[in-house]
C-alpha cells in the first residue's frame, strides 16, 4: 500500500476535492431554495445532536475508500465522485432546495459540534445529498464478494450514517434516496465507460 499511497492520495484530492469545489461554488451561485416538506419517516425519527458523531464518521469512511479499495477501483472512485458532484451541482443550480432546521439549545459537546457544522455547511444543497452519495460510492469501492463480513459491516456503517443524517436534520429522506440513486447511476456510468475503453484497447491489440 505504501507504494501506491501517493497515487491514492492524489486521486482522493481530485475526487473528493472536486466535490468540495462544486458544493461550495453552487451554494454561492444558486437562488432561493424551495422548502422541502418532511415525510412521515422524517417526522418519526427524533432530532438528536448526539448523532453528530456517526455523521462525522463520513470523514473516515471516504478516505478509507481511497486508501483501502483495490488499486483498480481507485480511479473509478475518483471519476464516480466527480460525475456525482457534477450531477448534484446541476440540480443545486437549477432547483435549489432547503428544509426547516430545528433549533438546538443544548450545551454539550455534541451540540457545540453541531453548531460549528451549521456555520460552515450549506443551508440549501439539500437534494440530492452528497453526504449520502459519497458514502455509497466509498462502500461500493470497498465491497468485495470474498470478504462478506467486511462488506456487511461497511453497509451497516453506511446505514448508520444515513440514520444520523436524518436524526441531525441535515437532510430529509428524499435527499438521501436521491443521493444514493445518483451515486449508483454515476458509478454505473463510469464502469460502463471503463469497460468500453478496455474492450476498445483489446480490439486495437487484436
Amino acid at each position: 500500500m505504501m507504494k501506491t499511497l501517493p497515487y491514492r492520495l492524489w486521486q482522493m484530492l481530485l475526487g473528493w476535492g472536486f466535490v468540495g469545489l462544486i458544493y461550495s461554488s453552487t451554494d454561492r451561485l444558486q437562488g432561493v431554495g424551495t422548502l422541502l416538506p418532511p415525510s412521515a419517516i422524517d417526522r418519526w425519527i427524533p432530532f438528536s445532536p448526539t448523532a453528530i458523531w456517526l455523521y462525522l464518521s463520513f470523514f473516515i469512511i471516504i478516505p478509507l475508500g481511497y486508501l483501502l479499495a483495490p488499486i483498480s477501483r481507485v480511479r473509478w472512485l475518483r471519476a464516480a465522485m466527480q460525475l456525482t458532484a457534477l450531477g448534484a451541482g446541476a440540480v443545486y443550480l437549477l432547483w435549489p432546495t432547503t428544509m426547516a432546521y430545528p433549533p438546538d439549545s443544548g450545551v454539550g459537546v455534541s451540540s457545540k459540534l453541531l453548531v460549528a457544522l451549521t456555520q460552515v455547511d450549506s443551508l440549501q444543497n439539500c437534494l440530492p445529498s452528497l453526504h449520502m452519495a459519497l458514502t455509497v460510492l466509498a462502500v461500493w469501492a470497498l465491497s468485495c464478494r470474498q470478504r462478506k463480513l467486511r462488506t456487511a459491516l461497511l453497509i451497516l456503517w453506511a446505514l448508520a450514517i444515513a440514520f444520523s443524517i436524518l436524526q441531525l436534520r441535515r437532510h430529509l429522506l428524499v435527499d438521501l434516496a436521491s443521493g444514493a440513486l445518483l451515486a449508483f447511476l454515476a458509478g454505473w456510468l463510469v464502469q460502463r465507460k471503463q469497460s468500453w475503453r478496455r474492450n476498445a484497447t483489446k480490439g486495437e491489440v487484436g
